[in-house]
């Protein structure tokens, strides 16, 4: 069994990672290919780096993302938790089938943040890359 996590609005998945206020949490079985139970979650409030550590607590072995920044995927890299592309506004069930079907092979790419010069994060995430 494992447990695949999507950052959601709406049932769909959300466009940037950073700036999600609910995951859904898919229990799956990966040599049935069959999901097995769908629940939404709500995370803690964002901050650096939480939501990475929050999600290996709450079981996730595999995240899928519309866009993400590169500090997140390292963080998710050492949480030991696979990230793959989805498409931003594909359905909870259409994205966890096209993984446990093998067909979420790409890991995202990073997007650029904007940071000021103290360091602080400014919440500007636009990104103008296929996240296929």
């Amino acid at each position: 069994m494992i447990t695949i996590a999507i950052p959601t609005s709406e049932g769909r998945l959300h466009g940037h990672f950073g700036g999600c206020r609910e995951f859904t949490l898919v229990q799956a079985d990966p040599e049935q290919r069959k999901i097995v139970s769908i629940r939404p979650v709500t995370p803690p409030p964002h901050a650096p780096g939480l939501f990475p550590r929050w999600l290996r607590e709450q079981g996730a072995n595999v995240i899928i993302v519309g866009g993400i920044g590169g500090r997140a995927l390292a963080i998710f890299a050492q949480e030991g938790i696979e990230v793959r592309a989805g498409e931003p506004g594909a359905t909870v069930e259409a994205l966890a089938t096209a993984y446990l079907a093998g067909r979420l092979v790409n890991e995202p790419a990073g997007c650029a943040h904007h940071h000021d010069a103290e360091g602080g994060h400014e919440h500007h995430h636009h990104c103008d890359h296929d996240h296929q």
